[in-house]
């Protein structure tokens, strides 16, 4: 992978807005929001179709399973899929379902149902540290993700067993399905709570790629599991869409398509 990491980022936002347009399906505004969170982690770690076969590999999970379009452009991207994979995109029969499930390498876990990605992240960072790997453990959740109880008890336990080799991010785009996300819960603040459960945090820009990247870089000196609370907009790189909760659900015509692609640009 020789392309810098903002072409990523841009190729990865043009095939999510591609297979949403073709494939009919909603969630457009939540993939669009996190593409810089899985382009950092991809471009920084070793994930890679070569080290698919290594149980010592590093792993990352999408928790948010509702963004399964950014998951299998960065699996496209990275080479673990091809065209001819992602135009089956939520066709019938097709291992590339709207929310992911394990069957192709590259996908970790099924994540449907919120809230469980981080306790299996936990299970795989601890499992790593017992065998004595050099895994890293990454899982990226949405923040009306942070609803679900499950994610709590999760927050509690890593810290507890020492998983610096975790590394959590919160898609912070300020929406879920029915509302802003600090309406519906009172999430904040929600870096201020990870560190009151004892998390290594980092607050960023969720879109500045540097930032995440450098987040992500190096494990916490005191042994503590790493937070990035990453601030996104949800439907980033689209004027249009921006922060616009319609697209949750609306799918792009063929007008909205092109004129969004023009904003992305086509790398």
């Amino acid at each position: 992978m020789n392309d810098d990491v903002v072409t990523i980022a841009r190729r990865m936002r043009r095939l999510v807005l591609e297979m949403s347009h073709r494939a009919g399906t909603p969630h457009l505004g939540s993939s669009l929001s996190c593409v810089e969170l899985l382009a950092a982690v991809y471009h920084s770690w070793n994930v890679r179709p070569e080290s698919w076969p290594n149980p010592q590999r590093d792993r990352v999970l999408l928790s948010k399973g509702h963004a399964g379009t950014t998951l299998y452009a960065a699996l496209r991207t990275f080479g673990f899929l091809t065209d001819d994979d992602l135009a089956t995109y939520a066709q019938p029969g097709s291992l590339l379902g709207e929310h992911p499930s394990p069957g192709l390498p590259g996908i970790e876990i099924a994540s449907g149902s919120l809230g469980h990605g981080l306790n299996l992240a936990i299970g795989l960072a601890l499992a790593a540290r017992l065998q004595g790997w050099p895994s890293r453990i990454g899982v990226i959740l949405s923040d009306g993700e942070c609803n679900e109880g499950t994610v709590w008890e999760a927050a509690l336990f890593a810290p507890r067993h020492r998983l610096a080799n975790l590394f959590a991010l919160i898609d912070y785009n300020k929406w879920q399905a029915t509302g802003r996300s600090d309406e519906v819960t009172a999430l904040a603040p929600l870096a201020e709570k990870w560190r009151a459960f004892g998390w290594a945090v980092h607050e960023v820009d969720g879109h500045d790629l540097s930032a995440i990247q450098t987040a992500l870089s190096t494990p916490d000196a005191d042994g503590r599991p790493t937070m990035i609370v990453a601030h996104t907009v949800k439907g980033k790189g689209v004027s249009f869409m921006e922060d616009d909760n319609n697209w949750h659900y609306r799918v792009p015509n063929a007008e909205e398509l092109a004129r969004a692609l023009t904003e992305v640009g086509i790398p």
